[in-house]
């Protein structure tokens, strides 16, 4: 089969984009155009979804993200920012008309300041090695996202990330001090700065989670902390996932503040088991809690949480008593996402409902996923209620691909319902942008858009992400029909 032959029109225009693009950055080899090369740039984690962008560029400074912009702004080029590659909601998809602009390169720690509790790093670089870069000097990052051995700093504050210590930390928003950003014109701007964000509009708050909507940042001022005096995880097993689930409320209702609450169901356990062999009890759920501080303060939490957890019948309490064993408890957790991947391509969901409703929902997405005919597992935050059900298909059986996409939306239609939201932090993007309406009414995104007007007049940043494509259609230049 004879494959059709390249648009000359296309070609002519990505080369003369290319070529004003090479002129703007010092290493001319920054810029990519070569299809075979750009097909890397498709898609993002969630791979359901693939479009290879027109060019590639990858800027080393600011100042080169700066003059990328000004000229896609003067060429009307769609811009896509890109960090790690790792989000889960499409975010940093392409669109083949599109530059896509990766701050891979850029992953330099621009200034350390343990007296200020303050880090300031270029944000190509990775979560985890903002805290390698501090914890010699006795401080850590908070914010620790199950990708975060590959995840960017400028994708954290996109999506607003979390982890499992956002419990006690918060998520990025509440460690983000400053930004330097770049706009769609060209234009550097700096917001907040080594004390936070001073008096007037919190334009602080606004950029963390816009995902790529409003400028591209590149630079952050992040807030380190001293590490705790200790920490000590332990592993409560259940025979029911909804057991699990009214332990998770009980222990925040009673006031204590574990660092993090992490649940794993059946199906989760089973091939975290077979993917790394974490010694994890065979159980409908299990949930790993981990508190923190001095000796004192662990035994008092621990002894509190045993109190509360044996009250639902566990049928297995396991605390750690050694830095090896705390490392096994965590490790079919942290080995999670890649292990469910070895038996079934899944789509991984991200809503977020109030941690009392978590038996409920619990027990609803089992009916759910009985109704679709699709497996489902759950592995997720759940002391702040960010659940992440994961939905097992096959990618090659027609059909499926379709039925996991409908009982995704039937699920995150069920977080709001119970008075959640569409997501916790992976974002909007491509997957849960046509559900915007469920959580949002006409007259709020507008004002929404209204916001990105301001920022982005030609909407030309990430544009056909977030919101409803017949929503946004006019201020994207297209036809709404």
């Amino acid at each position: 089969m004879q494959m059709p032959a390249p648009d000359t029109a296309v070609i002519a225009r990505r080369d003369q984009i290319a070529g004003r693009l090479r002129a703007a950055v010092a290493d001319k080899a920054a810029v990519i155009t070569d299809p075979a090369e750009t097909r890397a740039y498709e898609c993002d984690a969630l791979s359901a979804y693939r479009c290879p962008p027109l060019v590639v560029v990858l800027p080393s400074t600011t100042e080169e993200v700066a003059a990328v912009l000004r000229i896609c702004a003067e060429e009307g080029v769609p811009v896509v920012p890109r960090g790690a590659g790792t989000s889960l909601a499409g975010g940093a998809m392409p669109t083949a008309d599109a530059v896509m602009i990766g701050l891979a390169r850029m992953n330099a720690v621009l200034e350390i300041s343990p007296e200020d509790r303050l880090i300031r790093v270029q944000t190509g670089r990775t979560n985890l090695a903002v805290t390698g870069a501090v914890e010699g000097q006795g401080f850590f990052y908070a914010p620790d996202p199950s990708s975060q051995l590959a995840c960017a700093i400028g994708g954290n504050i996109a999506m607003n990330s979390g982890g499992a210590h956002c419990l006690k930390y918060g998520v990025t928003t509440n460690n983000l001090l400053g930004v330097t950003m770049v706009l769609m014109d060209g234009s550097i701007v700096e917001l907040g700065g080594p004390m936070g964000e001073g008096a007037g509009l919190d334009l602080l708050g606004l950029i963390c989670g816009s995902e790529g909507q409003l400028g591209i940042v590149t630079e952050a001022t992040l807030r380190i902390l001293p590490k705790p005096a200790g920490a000590r995880p332990v592993l409560v097993a259940f025979d029911s996932a909804e057991t699990a689930g009214a332990c998770v409320a009980a222990i925040i209702r009673s006031g204590i503040l574990p660092v993090a609450i992490e649940y794993m169901d059946r199906p989760c356990i089973a091939a975290t088991e077979d993917f790394c062999g974490a010694g994890y009890p065979q159980c409908e759920a299990l949930l790993i809690i981990e508190v923190e501080g001095t000796a004192p303060e662990i035994t008092e939490q621990l002894t509190l949480i045993r109190q509360i957890a044996e009250g639902f019948g566990p049928l297995e309490f396991r605390e750690s008593r050694s830095e090896d064993e705390s490392k096994r408890i965590w490790l079919g957790r942290k080995s999670a996402f890649g292990a469910m991947g070895v038996i079934s391509d899944y789509m991984c969901l991200d809503g977020t409902i109030p941690v009392s409703q978590l038996p409920h929902v619990l027990n609803r997405i089992g009916e759910l996923s009985a109704e679709a005919g699709l497996r489902v597992a759950n592995v997720f935050h759940a002391g702040d209620g960010n659940m992440h059900p994961l939905i097992l298909f096959d990618a090659n059986t027609p059909g499926d691909l379709e039925r996991c996409e409908a009982l995704g939306a039937d699920i995150l239609r069920l977080c709001v319902e119970v008075g959640g939201c569409l997501t916790g932090e992976h974002g909007v993007g491509v997957e849960k942008r046509e559900l915007m309406g469920t959580q949002y009414g006409p007259d709020d995104l507008e004002v929404q858009m209204q916001v990105k007007d301001v920022f982005d007049p030609h909407w030309l940043l990430n544009a056909a992400k977030v919101f409803p494509l017949a929503v946004s259609a006019p201020r994207r230049g297209q036809d709404a029909a």
